[in-house]
């Protein structure tokens, strides 16, 4: 008997396989006693053929060739957020649960209409925010759980980020509104966000400031700095870019009642008032400098994991859509207050 409990493994598809494409196909092929890869797709065939013998995934001539297999139960979608709309919507009127690449679409009214229309088909739908499923912020959930740290009272959040302008930037649509839906927010340090308020609660204030540097050619901003004020009474920080040459790790600290933790890189140390230090290491890399995509593949297949384990108990995944516009309604926040000098109320935390 397989870990699967014997039971036959779901048919996948997968619809896009640009440069996110790589942790997730290591995923599936980790998870093989769970799923079958029944068909992988992009729009260049010279793509799909090669993710298809690297991997030994078959390759499939178009979209309908998934949206028609009777065989395929959910689809990892992993093309830009310009061409998800129509996608979803197919795809959940064909009944196949979706595991989506962020951000959940390029504006939050897009993305409420995506998980409207997910809600009504009966189908789950998951967002790809992977670092909520990196061991030491599993460790720093459990640790906020149980209570012993107190109650949090001040939030610190830092994205010191570098992506250059040549091989990244320059490439069409990057960081513009019509491909991306933003800039710094939206395509980086929307995981980090995310994986604060996961964490933290909900954020009911913000005043910021946003821009792009000296540093990049780009429509929209590689620079976020702002101030916080959460639900639960909390305080905090944020800073984020993309203009920090040769890039840092995020990193996360909770000021606590009874001590403080600080997240970064995936190593956690907890400050206790009582004088002790504990240090939670973590082996990995962070993906903040010039190759977004250095870091290990183990995150995507826990997350990918539980997708599987929300279909199964038919219950919406820990990273759900309705999650992935918590962090939306956020990134609006931060950048309403820029554009209107002001301080700006969290849509739905009044």
């Amino acid at each position: 008997m397989n870990s699967n409990g014997g039971r036959k493994p779901l048919g996948v598809g997968v619809i896009g396989l640009g440069m996110a494409v790589t942790p997730h196909a290591r995923s599936l092929r980790d998870l093989s006693d769970r799923v079958s890869v029944k068909g992988v797709f992009a729009r260049s065939r010279d793509k799909r053929e090669a993710v298809a013998a690297e991997f030994g995934f078959p390759a499939v001539e178009s979209v309908d060739a998934i949206i028609d297999d009777p065989e395929i139960g959910a689809v990892l979608l992993l093309t830009p957020p310009n061409v998800r709309t129509e996608l979803v919507g197919r795809l959940a009127a064909a009944g196949k649960h979706i595991l989506m690449e962020k951000p959940v679409e390029r504006t939050t009214e897009a993305g409420e209409a995506i998980v409207a229309a997910c809600h009504k088909a009966g189908v789950s739908l998951g967002i790809v925010f992977q670092h909520r499923f990196r061991p030491n912020s599993l460790k720093l959930k459990a640790l906020l759980a149980e209570g012993t740290l107190g109650e949090i009272a001040c939030v610190r959040l830092a994205v010191p980020w570098w992506r250059p302008q040549v091989g990244y930037y320059d490439q069409p649509g990057r960081g513009s509104l019509e491909r991306d839906g933003g800039g710094l927010l939206i395509s980086q340090a929307i995981h980090s966000l995310d994986l604060m308020l996961s964490l933290t609660g909900p954020v009911s204030e913000v005043q910021a400031v946003a821009g792009t540097s000296l540093i990049h050619q780009m429509e929209t901003e590689d620079f976020v700095a702002g101030g916080m004020r959460f639900a639960s009474g909390a305080l905090g920080s944020f800073t984020g870019t993309t203009a920090a040459y040769p890039g840092a790790s995020e990193q996360l600290g909770l000021d606590c009642v009874n001590g403080n933790v600080v997240l970064e890189a995936g190593e956690l140390t907890v400050n206790w008032r009582d004088g002790r230090t504990e240090t939670f290491t973590e082996d990995s890399g962070f993906g903040g400098g010039s190759d977004p995509m250095a870091f290990p593949h183990d995150w995507h297949m826990a997350l990918i994991a539980d997708f599987l384990d929300a279909i199964e108990a038919g219950r919406q995944p820990t990273s759900s859509g309705q999650e992935g516009l918590k962090v939306h309604r956020l990134i609006d926040a931060f950048l309403a207050s820029s554009r209107e000098r002001r301080a700006v109320t969290v849509a739905g935390t009044a």
